[in-house]
C-alpha cells in the first residue's frame, strides 16, 4: 500500500507537469526532473540531465505544441522502496501539431517514470513518455 503522503506528492509532479506544459513553460517542466534524469520522448529522443530535458521541450513549446493542451487522466503510483516509485501517468492532449505541421487528432498517452525521494522532494530520475493507440 502506498503512503497517501507520498502518493500525493507524486501525483503533485504529474498536476505540475500538466500545468507547465499547458503554460508552455519548459524550465517549470524540467524542474519536476532530477538534476541528472533521463528523458525519452515519443519520438525516441533522449534528453539526459535537467537542462538538456529544458533544451528539449523549449522549442517545441513555440512550434509544434504551441496551442496544445495536455490533461492528466490517471495516475497510478507503486512503491518499490520507501524511496523508489514507479508511476504511470496517462495523458490527453488537444491542439498539437505533427512534425510536419499539419493538425494532430486528439492524442492519447502514457508516461512511464521512475520517481525517487531527494530530500523531501519527488523528483522524476527515468521518464519515458509514449502515444497509446486510439
Amino acid at each position: 500500500m502506498v503512503d497517501q503522503a507520498v502518493k500525493a506528492a507524486i501525483e503533485d509532479s504529474a498536476a505540475r507537469l500538466a500545468q507547465a506544459w499547458n503554460r508552455l513553460d519548459a524550465r517549470a517542466l524540467a524542474s519536476i526532473f532530477a538534476e541528472d534524469a533521463d528523458f525519452t520522448n515519443v519520438f525516441g529522443m533522449v534528453a539526459t540531465g535537467r537542462t538538456a530535458i529544458e533544451a528539449l521541450h523549449a522549442p517545441l513549446f513555440k512550434t509544434m505544441f504551441k496551442d496544445s493542451h495536455l490533461t492528466v487522466t490517471e495516475t497510478r503510483v507503486r512503491l518499490i522502496r520507501p524511496d523508489v516509485a514507479a508511476v504511470d501517468v496517462k495523458w490527453t492532449m488537444t491542439g498539437a501539431r505533427d512534425p510536419h505541421g499539419n493538425p494532430w487528432p486528439e492524442r492519447a498517452g502514457l508516461l512511464n517514470w521512475i520517481v525517487t525521494q531527494h530530500g523531501e522532494r519527488w523528483l522524476i530520475d527515468v521518464s519515458h513518455n509514449m502515444d497509446l493507440p486510439s
